[in-house]
């Protein structure tokens, strides 16, 4: 009998200390244990996995490990500005299954909106809009003297590429998505580079990316063809880590979260062999993300300090590859419109959307039916569009 009283009490206390510790928890943390995924891939994730999942990707260890990215000691104030009606946009924020979004006109908040249970508090993950904060590293790492030239082969920075299809790429030509090397990015194919290069086992003392992509066969002449390929995005991101000789995250928190005046702390999710991968997986607030933007609009200068070379956003945001769709082009991991605006975009509704004209921001989290093959991208562009036209109607 004894024995079964010290056994229930046992039991108990581990009851007890459970019921404790998820007390204790946030609720984005609450949640996504709720609705655990049950493995490493995003695309074959449910709705609902994905609701709960998206907020909090950097709570569990058994997700990613991630980097901290500490808040701005000088954080940029976002005054009210006029608000700005929105015909439909309940209907439309609905449609998108959004859950954030800040719209900024000449620095101020012109309209902001949370849904899914997400506030303004929270931080959701930016899957491929981190592809245009690396891209800003580079430029960053050029100011730096930490790479020479836009020219200079991958190769001279990642030795162990040496060899490999990528020997004679260009950093302009990762940058362009332009390196001529075979990549398939269909999201919606499990056998697709994008899906497996994630489960790969990575040579010993390799990097994981640089294991996966050295192994690629050659499909065009470097700088002949664009074709979309996040792995590259994730060798950038090595590139500028090997060139700085610092963690990428700590070189995002130095030159853009400090001085950009984030508000919030973030975190960047980490590949197996412990690099921030550099093509997805930012977690920070959709108002740190607008704030993005408007170091965009200043050009990376902060306070008199060029982060960036001068002209690098010139370059960066302008057309650079034709994509095959009209009015629409490609820069530096950035997407770029005829009309001169710019946006980040990542899978399933991430974005940031620049309009230099107007002095536009607008940032926007979502969890979309599909990650991009739905209706909600071209309701998204439409969505643009109008913003823009209440604006020059004088809304």
């Amino acid at each position: 009998m004894r024995k079964r009283t010290i056994g229930l009490a046992a039991v108990g206390a581990i009851l007890l200390a459970g019921g404790v510790w998820y007390a204790s928890l946030d609720k984005e943390t609450r949640g996504v244990l709720a609705a655990m995924p049950t493995n490493a891939d995003v695309l074959s994730w449910s709705v609902d996995q994905r609701d709960a999942a998206f907020r909090a990707m950097d709570r569990l260890p058994v997700l990613a490990e991630a980097a901290p990215i500490a808040a701005s000691t000088t954080p940029l104030a976002l005054p009210a500005g006029k608000p700005l009606a929105i015909p439909g946009i309940d209907k439309y924020l609905a449609g998108q299954r959004e859950a954030g979004i800040v719209i900024l006109q000449d620095g101020k908040v012109r309209f902001e909106r949370y849904g899914l249970g997400f506030d303004a508090n929270g931080r959701w993950t930016s899957f491929s809009v981190a592809k245009s904060f690396t891209s800003t590293l580079v430029g960053a790492a050029i100011a730096d003297g930490a790479i020479k030239s836009l020219e200079d082969k991958v190769s001279q920075y990642i030795p162990d590429l040496r060899g490999s299809a990528y020997d004679d790429v260009t950093i302009r030509q990762l940058l362009t998505m332009s390196s001529g090397v075979r990549w398939n990015e269909d999201y919606e194919d499990p056998d697709a580079d994008v899906a497996r290069f994630n489960a790969a086992e990575p040579d010993k003392g390799v990097d994981a990316t640089v294991s996966y992509m050295r192994k690629l066969p050659r499909a065009h002449p470097p700088g002949a063809v664009w074709h979309y390929n996040t792995g590259e995005t994730n060798l950038i991101g090595v590139l500028v880590s090997s060139a700085v000789k610092k963690p990428l995250g700590q070189y995002l928190q130095e030159k853009i979260w400090q001085p950009g005046g984030m508000a919030a702390p973030a975190t960047w999710l980490k590949g197996k062999t412990g690099h921030e991968i550099a093509g997805c997986c930012l977690q920070a607030t959709t108002r740190d993300f607008a704030r993005m933007g408007l170091f965009v609009l200043a050009n990376g200068n902060v306070g008199g300090r060029q982060i960036v070379p001068a002209d690098w956003f010139a370059q960066a945001t302008t057309k650079q590859k034709d994509i095959g769709s009209p009015g629409e082009g490609y820069g530096f991991q950035w997407w770029t419109y005829d009309d001169g605006a710019v946006a980040a975009q990542g899978i399933f509704g991430q974005g940031i959307f620049i309009d230099r004209k107007r002095n536009l921001v607008i940032a926007s989290n979502a969890d979309w039916t599909r990650a991009t093959q739905g209706p909600e991208p071209a309701a998204r562009d439409a969505f643009y569009r109008q913003v823009q036209a209440l604006i020059d109607a004088g809304g």
